[in-house]
């Protein structure tokens, strides 16, 4: 059982810092139709009012007992709750209802109604393991003393809930076995520093990870029916990324992957016996999943493919791909099996869809959709396919990039545009849905979202470009996406701004602040400002992230100068031209004081500043009312500082 992806905890290997749910989608160059008449304009609370559906987390069971339902995260309510979702079809039943605090979703019980959820408080990252109970309150199951706790899984008898939690003195989780039944807790496996990646269904084995550096990693076993300690199976030289898939049902085998041979991750298998490795699938692409149905009678594999998923479900017997009937065109992610395996859960999206939940036979292949997540006020024709485009960024580098050219820009009428930057470092711009990206297409910018040097999903090379070179060449990828913009005849060579969240709001900061008339205005989300704050407040992350995080930004000990010289604070007299910056102040990863002082230095220059905080968001805003609040910041901002000015031509 792998642990929950879902967990508002989680955060990147290689960082501390959140992607910005930044979107994209297609293929080559924008199509001629581009050009049509402008479609019907909607606001920020329209694109806001389509619901996020989210499957339950793949380490929990997300069909209930009795199959009648299956469950789900939404902020149908404009807070994140759990909802359970008839598979017959109708309304989704409301299963937590707070109105305050983002509840997710991770598994029902195996044998009646009962669910697990995870919570924090006002975005503060510190979650806890609930038990919804059937009357509907919430049992906290974090173990007495602890501090966070999360789902790792069920055994594979479903007599054990598997969670890690940490203690207040330690930062790595340890690894606990609750009783369904009674609750009650025991220690079960008490972790060095690795980050726990799987345990299998037997419960003998944890497959843990050490990251050695930001592309460099190693997997170890531990089996707790010897004693417990972690054994390395992924020995090598050189940089090689290594990471835990699953474990095989039957408790024979782990799968792991490496890119070891090549550019891109592969999978492989280890027996667990034996110590035998055999090669388990390769392509040309990273896998990015690679688990099974309960039995193993089904296997679900997936590519990272020019920054969309490409995923199979495959009958492991036959080996013939599942064929599911009657489903929209767009990517098929968060594979999840009924205990019985007659039926799957799975959700649609693309860039102009956002995710729905649907349920599929799989035996007939006959599909029903559960949930339409966009606002049925909308039209889908409305919004915007994005495209794959390619341009080269310095040293001939080529730099793939998501377009999203609005309708009726032309020649004639070009359009303003965006460069939005993405999270990470290491993050990657996909070709997802985006409210934030579509709902600033759909009022008339072309928006260009850059997958700069350093990014992930483009080949371990690529990838490890920026390594301890950041706000250097990768930022120059982004003020290159800015000039491709506007060299393109449809966009105003004079509207240009710069955008990003968290580390891509670090690179719109540093675009203004290293390279001053690079764009007429920059929009800030959480963005690093200081990084020697940053990185001495990351000594508190465990040991394996935190070595991770030093190796890829440099070690505050012995790298202060450099991380002195690429921060935006200590050098924001240089900043001339308008900036908006978001931020929350419970924000755990980059603190709301680095957003603070550097506005004020901005406004000691004279230069338009506007500074948006909201008091119960953290890193990422995950409530509605504030979504929308900041989503008319962005074009309330962009319409003055990049739209209106009537700027000379450059």
């Amino acid at each position: 059982m792998t642990r929950s992806q879902a967990s508002l905890s989680a955060c990147l290997a290689s960082s501390i810092l959140l992607a910005l749910a930044v979107t994209p989608a297609a293929v080559s160059a924008p199509a001629s139709g581009a050009s049509a008449a402008r479609s019907a304009t909607y606001s920020a609370s329209q694109f806001f009012e389509t619901i996020d559906y989210r499957l339950a987390g793949g380490s929990g069971l997300a069909f209930s007992h009795d199959g009648r339902f299956v469950l789900t995260t939404s902020d149908r309510s404009g807070v994140y709750n759990a909802y359970a979702v008839p598979v017959q079809g109708g309304e989704p039943i409301a299963l937590t209802t707070s109105t305050t605090n983002t509840t997710q979703a991770l598994s029902w019980f195996p044998k009646d109604g009962r669910i697990l959820v995870i919570s924090d408080k006002g975005g503060d990252e510190r979650a806890r393991l609930y038990v919804r109970e059937l009357d509907g309150s919430l049992r906290d199951l974090t173990p007495e003393g602890r501090i966070t706790s999360d789902l790792l899984g069920w055994s594979g008898d479903r007599s054990k809930i598997w969670i890690a939690s940490t203690a207040p003195d330690r930062r790595a989780p340890d690894i606990f076995a609750v009783d369904p039944a009674t609750y009650e807790s025991r220690l079960l496996f008490q972790n060095p520093g690795m980050l726990i990646e799987a345990i299998s269904p037997d419960g003998r084995w944890v497959a843990l990870r050490r990251q050695s550096g930001s592309a460099d990693s190693d997997v170890y076993l531990a089996d707790l029916s010897g004693g417990g300690k972690p054994r390395l199976i992924t020995p090598h030289v050189g940089m090689v990324r290594h990471q835990v898939y699953d474990f095989t049902p039957d408790s024979s085998a782990l799968i792991f992957g490496s890119d070891a041979q090549g550019e891109f991750g592969w999978t492989y298998r280890y027996n667990l016996a034996s110590g035998a490795v055999a090669e388990d699938l390769k392509g040309d692409w990273d896998v990015t999943a690679a688990h099974f149905s309960p039995s193993g009678r089904y296997r679900v594999s997936a590519f990272n493919a020019d920054a969309r998923t490409e995923m199979s479900v495959t009958d492991v017997k036959t080996g013939a791909p599942i064929t599911l009937k009657d489903i929209p065109i767009g990517d098929i992610g968060a594979v999840r099996f009924r205990a019985d395996e007659k039926q799957v859960a799975f959700t649609v999206s693309s860039s102009t869809s956002p995710a729905d939940v649907f349920v599929a036979d799989l035996k007939s292949g006959k599909t029903r959709r559960l949930t339409r997540a966009l606002n049925p006020a909308m039209k889908e024709s409305d919004l915007v396919e994005a495209v794959v485009i390619r341009y080269q960024g310095e040293g001939g580098v080529t730099i793939p990039a998501n377009l999203y050219r609005p309708k009726g820009a032309t020649a004639s009428a070009p359009a303003p545009g965006v460069v939005m930057a993405h999270g990470g470092p290491g993050g990657q711009a996909r070709r997802d849905y985006s409210a934030i990206i579509q709902h600033l297409v759909n009022h008339g910018y072309a928006v260009l979202a850059v997958n700069n040097r350093g990014s992930s999903g483009y080949g371990k090379t690529f990838f490890r470009m920026d390594n301890r070179a950041h706000g250097e060449a990768d930022l120059r990828d982004v003020i290159a996406g800015g000039q491709w913009l506007r060299d393109q005849d449809w966009v105003a060579d004079n509207k240009v701004a710069v955008m990003g969240g968290s580390y891509g709001g670090y690179l719109a900061l540093a675009a203004l602040t290293f390279h001053p008339q690079s764009f007429e205005a920059a929009i800030d989300i959480f963005g690093v400002t200081n990084w020697t704050r940053t990185l001495n407040e990351a000594a508190r992350l465990p040991e394996s992230r935190r070595t991770a995080l030093y190796d890829e930004m440099g070690d505050p000990a012995t790298d202060a100068e450099r991380h002195r010289r690429i921060s935006p604070l200590f050098h924001a007299s240089n900043i001339v031209k308008p900036l908006l910056v978001m931020q929350g102040a419970n924000d755990p990863r980059v603190l709301k004081i680095e957003s603070d002082e550097l506005v004020a230095a901005v406004k000691a220059n004279g230069t338009p500043v506007e500074y948006v905080v909201f008091p119960d968001e953290g890193h990422g805003f995950r409530r509605r009312e504030n979504r929308i609040k900041a989503q008319e910041a962005y074009l309330r901002f962009l319409d003055r500082y990049v739209r209106s000015p009537s700027a000379p031509k450059r």
